[in-house]
């Protein structure tokens, strides 16, 4: 079982960055594969980006490779987002998945998840 809470949303200027956090309890962190997905007003939730549970792995969207990274500490039982060069259309929701399953993309894979924390991005 493992239980996620985000942190480090905000409003910020496009072109501006954020750091996205993601804290989880439980002894067994290291053996989770990570995510993080978004979902704006009326879409579904989209995949963003996805590390390995050794970290050696990465594997982001077309729309934020190049711009966004993701990482782990797994002695501190935690899973970053940096976002930088934010654009309008990052504007969402931005949730923290957790999965011991072969998982990349899709949404039903990942068991457990954060309650997600608000990104704006202002024009």
């Amino acid at each position: 079982q493992v239980q996620l809470v985000e942190s480090g949303g905000g409003l910020v200027q496009a072109g501006g960055s954020l750091r996205l956090s993601c804290a989880a309890s439980g002894r067994t962190f290291s053996s989770y594969t990570m995510g993080w997905f978004r979902q704006a007003p009326g879409k579904e939730r989209e995949f963003v980006a996805r590390i390995s549970y050794s970290g050696s792995s990465t594997y982001y969207a077309d729309s934020v490779k190049g711009r966004f990274t993701i990482s782990r500490d797994n002695a501190r039982n935690t899973v970053d987002l940096q976002m930088n060069s934010l654009k309008p259309e990052d504007t969402a929701v931005y949730f923290c998945a957790a999965t011991q399953r072969l998982a990349y993309v899709t949404p039903s894979l990942y068991d457990y998840w954060g309650q997600g924390t608000q990104v704006t991005v202002s024009s």
